[in-house]
Order: C-alpha cells, then structure tokens, then sequence
C-alpha cells in the first residue's frame, strides 16, 4: 500500500487536502509517485508541478517536498503545495 497526503497551504492554513492510496502491487516507487502526483492535480485541477532538483534531493530525504510557484507553469492561488508519503509498505505477501 502506498498512501500520500498532499495539501495547499496559503499563510500557513490547509486551503484543501487530499490522501491519495495507491493499493497497487508490482508498481515501483517512481510510478506510485508520479501517478498519485498526477491524481492530485487532477482533484484540485492543477497543472502538474516541475520537479527541480531541491525537490527531488528533499524527497529522497524524507520523503515529502514542497512545490511553489516556481515548480508551476502557470499563477498559483497559494503559497505551497505540499505532497508527502504517509505510508509505503512493499512486498506484502496476501493470504
């Protein structure tokens, strides 16, 4: 199970949040990241931010990074977009 929570802050308030669960076996890491980034653009109807360096080394890290208006193509309503794993357990064996 791969779980992430991402929420918009402005001013240091949640404007809105969203987990995105990922129940998926056999998928790796990268595509569980990319796929429920993109659920997540796609339920606040964003355009998909740009991973810069800082954000790929920060979530490598802790597995959480912050995306603000210099990862987005287009004018932002918020201070940041923040997407963090809350929880990622693999080789689950089901009986």
């Amino acid at each position: 199970m791969f779980r992430v929570w991402a929420k918009e802050i402005k001013k240091g308030k949640i404007l809105r949040d969203t987990v995105v669960i990922d129940e998926r076996e056999n998928i790796n890491r990268t595509k569980m990241v990319t796929d429920a980034l993109f659920e997540v653009c796609n339920r606040f109807d964003l355009a998909v931010p740009v991973w810069l360096e800082h954000n790929i080394n920060e979530f490598k890290y802790s597995a959480k990074t912050r995306f603000n208006s210099d990862n987005f193509m287009e004018e932002i309503e918020f201070d940041y977009l923040e997407f963090k794993v809350l929880e990622e357990v693999t080789g689950l064996v089901r009986r």
